[in-house]
C-alpha cells in the first residue's frame, strides 16, 4: 500500500526514532527496536491508505427492478485510528439500505467501510462518510449505518474502562418505526 499524497515514509521513520528517543528508548539499549521505525512507517502506510484518493473503490451498481426489500450487511469487522490519540478503535458494522432505482454489489458496502476506516478517524464521521457515499451512489429510499466499537484511547488511558460505543445514522424510510424494529432485531442477532 502507498502512503497518502504528501506523506514521506523516511520522515515517518525519523519521527518514530525521535519519539522513541524522547521516551528514553533506543536500538542501542533495546536491540529489538532497530527495525521498528521502518516497520511503523509501513504500518501507517497501510492504516492510513484511505486518505489516498487512488484508494476509492470502483463500485458496481445495477438497475433495481421491483419493490425491493431491505439489503443488509451485518457484523462486518473494521478497525481505524482515533484522530485524537492515534490509537486503534475497532468493532463491527451494520450497513443497510432500501433500494431505489439502483443497487450495489454486496461487497461494495464492505469496501466503503474499509476505505473510510483506513483514515485517522472519528467513529461518528466514519458512519456519516459511508452513509453519504451510499446516498450519492444509489439514491436509496432509506439507509442505515450502525457502528459498534471499542476505543483503546478510552480503555488504555483516562478512564481506563472498556465499553462499546455505538453510533447510528438512519435516513429516509428507515426512520419509520417499523423499519427501526427490523434494524434493531438484525443488529441484536
Amino acid at each position: 500500500m502507498s502512503l497518502p499524497p504528501g506523506a514521506d515514509r523516511d520522515a515517518i521513520a525519523r519521527a518514530v526514532e525521535g519519539l522513541l528517543a524522547a521516551c528514553g528508548l533506543s536500538a542501542a539499549t533495546e536491540p529489538d527496536l532497530g527495525l521498528t521505525p521502518g516497520r511503523v512507517a509501513d504500518l501507517y502506510a497501510e492504516l492510513l491508505a484511505g486518505h489516498d484518493p487512488a484508494t476509492e473503490p470502483e463500485l458496481a451498481t445495477f438497475p433495481h427492478h421491483g419493490e425491493g426489500d431491505l439489503v443488509l450487511l451485518r457484523e462486518v469487522p473494521f478497525h481505524s485510528i482515533c484522530v485524537h490519540h492515534l490509537v486503534p478503535f475497532f468493532g463491527r458494522a451494520l450497513i443497510a439500505y432500501l433500494p431505489g432505482e439502483r443497487i450495489i454489489g454486496l461487497s461494495g458496502m464492505a469496501r466503503l467501510l474499509e476505505r473510510y476506516a483506513r483514515r485517522v478517524q472519528l467513529q461518528e464521521r466514519l458512519g456519516l462518510q459511508i452513509a453519504d457515499h451510499l446516498e450519492r451512489l444509489l439514491a436509496p429510499r432509506g439507509l442505515a449505518v450502525i457502528l459498534e466499537a471499542r476505543h483503546l484511547c478510552m480503555e488504555m488511558r483516562g478512564v481506563r474502562k472498556p465499553g462499546l460505543v455505538e453510533t447510528r445514522i438512519v435516513r429516509g424510510e428507515l426512520t419509520d418505526p417499523r423499519w427501526a424494529e427490523a434494524l434493531r432485531l438484525a443488529h441484536e442477532r
